[in-house]
């Protein structure tokens, strides 16, 4: 018997997911003002985050000034800003000032300082007196755990557990994010996981597939949304023709 040929027969095809069959809610990152404007337009978009790294690279010199911009643009969906100082009693001010923004401003709370230690009294403080935090930079159940302990009984909130970095260490991140979501269910049901750094629109479907709540995808990913479903033999045959266009355009001869 040709073993070759009974393993591939007893491959299936999976049932491709099409873009408005998602139930995770897809939040775009990044700090594009205009690409924001845009991305508002387009109703799969149910909220926005940022972070102070985007802000620089996008050349933002002026943090309270841009996100009040944005917040004109942003009246009405969750958007998250993230506090900068290292020091526990700045962040909390500075948490307080971004909190007071806007009734959708979500502050984004890192798990630790820069010296790795917790934020927890942090977080405890803020949640007791109502702010909706996003608490950001999480890679492991395990902190999710305690963070869940720190935020559950307050007001919503999200948990960021960065599974695209968790994935560039080598390791798969569904398994981590399956138990989070269970830890979150017991710990904290007024707080929702945020699937963060996707690496690839692979990611989006993972994530609606074990009931993520949410899943932060950059502009440039987010482009290659209406992929969602493509036809493989159309897409095969679009790269078979881009290969011999680009060979041709280039004057290539042998």
């Amino acid at each position: 018997m040709d073993h070759r040929n009974s393993r591939a027969a007893t491959l299936t095809v999976e049932r491709p997911v099409m873009a408005g069959d998602l139930r995770v809610k897809v939040f775009a990152d990044g700090a594009d003002l205009e690409g924001i404007r845009s991305l508002y337009g387009n109703p799969l978009i149910q909220g926005f985050t940022t972070n102070p790294t985007l802000m620089r690279k996008a050349g933002i010199t002026d943090y309270a000034g841009f996100a009040r911009e944005l917040l004109e643009v942003v009246p009405d969906r969750p958007i998250s800003f993230e506090v900068f100082s290292d020091e526990f009693a700045d962040m909390e001010r500075q948490a307080r000032l971004i909190s007071a923004w806007g009734d959708n401003v979500y502050v984004k709370i890192p798990a630790t300082n820069c010296q790795g230690v917790r934020s927890d009294g942090l977080l405890r403080g803020l949640c007791g007196a109502g702010v909706k935090v996003n608490v950001t930079g999480i890679t492991t159940p395990a902190q999710v755990e305690w963070v869940a302990e720190c935020v559950g009984g307050g007001p919503p909130c999200y948990i960021s557990l960065f599974a695209g970095r968790v994935a560039d260490t080598g390791l798969d991140p569904v398994p981590g994010m399956q138990a989070a979501l269970e830890i979150i269910d017991r710990l904290a049901p007024n707080a929702e996981l945020i699937w963060a750094s996707p690496r690839e629109i692979l990611n989006v479907v993972q994530a609606d597939r074990i009931g993520c709540h949410i899943i932060t995808v950059t502009h440039d990913l987010l482009k290659k949304l209406p992929l969602l479903g493509k036809d493989l033999d159309q897409f095969s045959l679009e790269t078979v023709r881009m290969f011999h266009d680009d060979a041709q355009t280039a004057g290539y001869t042998l």
